[in-house]
């Protein structure tokens, strides 16, 4: 399947595998919603706990509404609870996405995998980015680009039956990235050299491609560059396993009969 971005930086292709990681993990039942419901709704339990807490802290509940207020600090640390992991394995993912990007020019291959382990998976999606290039300290703000090129990218998988498969059960979603066998993060990705995933998976690939790709410029990010940032040539590249994976919650779901 193939995408064209109206334009494509390290900014947008972040976004790009945030949100389709996002959309997989639900997609195959790992999360009960959205990723960006689920965060959204646990930004709000964190704030109502610390209201409700700073509230018993100021002596502000009136002892009548005591009983009803310590029921509303449970429910609230319940839900927060429940997805703390999640959003700390998120977060977690995200900063090394970022700083992976941000080293390496010539970023172009991703693999998202859902299953026990990489060399074990249930669902396999490859992307792979046409002309994206990463800037040195981008900001990643969430452009219109963005957006767009998100909504273009979770169509498209819905329309190829992504995550129609019956629910097993919380799995694992990993990340693997190519990268200049030069490229060190240690605290975030480990060299994989020669990965290879089971032939038996046949995996959903997604290239997105930018509209106004310069051959030039394309041509001329290979050929190196003084400004700091990892360069080499695509020969050069090995996968990269990122350290931080997310482990899916347990969904309850329908079964047959029900």
């Amino acid at each position: 399947m193939e995408i064209a971005a109206d334009s494509l930086n390290g900014s947008v292709i972040f976004h790009a595998i945030n949100e389709i990681s996002g959309f997989v993990l639900y997609m195959h039942q790992q999360i009960p919603a959205m990723l960006q419901d689920i965060t959204l709704e646990f930004d709000s339990l964190c704030s109502e706990y610390k209201d409700l807490e700073m509230a018993v802290q100021q002596n502000e509940v009136k002892p009548s509404l005591r009983r009803k207020h310590a029921g509303e600090m449970r429910e609230a640390k319940r839900g927060i609870r429940r997805f703390e992991k999640l959003m700390r394995q998120v977060s977690d993912l995200q900063t090394a996405l970022k700083q992976m990007i941000n080293e390496v020019r010539e970023f172009r291959d991703a693999i998202l995998i859902i299953g026990g382990s990489p060399l074990r998976p249930q669902h396999v999606y490859e992307l792979s980015f046409s002309s994206g290039t990463a800037v040195s300290e981008l900001d990643f703000a969430k452009s219109r680009a963005s957006e767009v090129l998100c909504r273009k990218a979770i169509r498209g998988l819905i329309a190829k039956g992504a995550g129609c498969a019956a629910y097993s059960g919380p799995s694992k979603m990993f990340l693997l990235v190519k990268a200049p066998a030069s490229f060190n993060l240690p605290l975030h990705f480990l060299p994989k050299r020669d990965f290879r995933y089971s032939n038996k998976i046949v995996p959903l690939k997604l290239k997105i491609k930018s509209k106004t790709q310069d051959p030039k410029t394309d041509a001329s990010s290979q050929s190196g560059s003084s400004d700091g940032v990892v360069e080499s040539t695509p020969n050069d590249f090995i996968w990269f396993q990122c350290r931080h994976v997310i482990k899916g919650l347990e969904c309850n779901t329908p079964t047959d009969g029900e």
